[in-house]
């Protein structure tokens, strides 16, 4: 596709296309799954457990291709790429791991294991599907996090820094890619009411009420509108955070 002319001025619609979500059995991947199911989209379901991901398929109203794949591993990763259909309109990863503890209790499993489901996987991923975007004119998403722009304190140094590299890794491939007409989108929620937060709050300590979080669904609608405009514009990274900080 290099070298090929892009339209500029027309909307990449995302009706009819291909998409592949990560992490799609809860949380902020569910939600977006139901908003593209809700705009046309045909939808690949990645995620851990079979069930969950046929919950989302349930309450998206379709009938999605569904991929049970621990990322964690590189046979979970190759078996979503062995998936991925050959024309693919948007590839969006959501999964992720939360690991919360002092740097001097963290282990070599933890920095390997986080640095997989938040680094490794989404790009490795990414490089397989390339020819599949080129061929769909696709755009790819990335959902990381108030950390990977701010530390987020005490004991959060494994998470953080592997949003942080996530997020440079994206601004190296949307360099890459640009020229073939593929968008690459950071999208950088703060709280937000999801089993995630859940875990985080219980290993904060606190208990913050749900009308203080950003919904799943506020993630999925900013996604949406940015992944609509016309393709001469690329929105390259979206911060999104409650508005009343809790």
């Amino acid at each position: 596709m290099s070298g090929t002319k892009i339209a500029r001025t027309e909307p990449k619609p995302l009706s009819g296309g291909a998409a592949i979500v990560t992490g799609a059995g809860s949380g902020i991947g569910r939600a977006i799954a139901v908003a593209l199911a809700r705009e046309g989209m045909r939808l690949v379901l990645a995620g851990r457990r079979d069930q969950s991901l046929r919950e989302t398929a349930r309450l998206a109203g379709i009938e999605a291709e569904i991929v049970t794949a621990d990322l964690a591993g590189k046979a979970g990763v190759e078996k979503l790429a062995q998936a991925a259909p050959s024309s693919l309109r948007l590839l969006v990863h959501s999964a992720a791991l939360f690991l919360r503890g002092p740097v001097a209790a963290t282990t070599e499993a933890d920095w390997s294991t986080a640095t997989m489901v938040n680094v490794h996987a989404p790009m490795l991923l990414t490089a397989a599907c390339l020819k599949a975007l080129h061929a769909g004119r696709g755009d790819v998403v990335f959902i990381n996090s108030a950390a990977g722009r701010l530390a987020a304190g005490a004991e959060t140094a494994v998470y953080a820094a592997t949003k942080h590299a996530l997020r440079a890794a994206a601004d190296a491939l949307r360099q890459e890619v640009n020229k073939d007409g593929i968008r690459v989108v950071s999208l950088f929620p703060g709280r937000t009411d999801t089993p995630m937060q859940s875990i985080v709050q219980q290993s904060e300590g606190k208990s913050i009420a749900a009308d203080r979080l950003l919904s799943p669904d506020d993630i999925a609608a900013i996604m949406i509108a940015a992944l609509c405009l016309p393709a001469r514009a690329e929105v390259t990274e979206l911060v999104i955070r409650p508005s009343l900080p809790p």
